[in-house]
């Protein structure tokens, strides 16, 4: 099931002045977005968005895109609501948006697991993954 997942301020929460798209620096009440293709529930009350950190001492470009380290967020999950397009055959099955308060905790930094990647990770496209081992064992010969 594809989902487009969006979580939201809830109204008045602090740090508005933080919340800003990355590419119009424009104010948001836009906390997180993710596309989910996986068989997973939707997030519930309670759950908490993962909140991504680069630690710029551990920063490696080989090894990371951005965030070196992760940790539960703190926004807090209050309510849910979902959307299903009218679409027929349309990108997303459902578009969840869930609201949050904010609500500060101590959650310890994670490292970021290495990463993997499957036959999943193109789609189960089973040619375009054989041909990326390929590329990566050509890699490692060159080094």
């Amino acid at each position: 099931m594809h989902k487009y997942i969006i979580f939201r301020a809830e109204p008045r929460m602090p740090g508005w002045k933080d919340r800003k798209l990355q590419h119009t620096q424009s104010l948001t009440k836009i906390l997180a977005a993710y596309f989910d293709s996986s068989d997973k529930d939707i997030p519930k009350p309670g759950y908490r968005p993962i909140e991504l950190v680069r630690v710029e001492e551990e920063h490696d470009p080989n090894l990371h895109a951005h965030s070196t380290h992760y940790k539960t967020g703190n926004w807090e999950v209050t309510r849910v609501e979902t959307y299903t397009p009218d679409v027929p055959n349309g990108e997303f099955d459902v578009i969840v948006i869930c609201y949050c308060k904010y609500s500060p905790i101590n959650a310890p930094l994670k490292p970021m697991p290495e990463r993997q990647v499957s036959k999943d990770s193109f789609g189960g496209d089973n040619e375009a993954y054989e041909r990326w081992l390929d590329s990566q064992d050509k890699e490692t010969a060159e080094v």
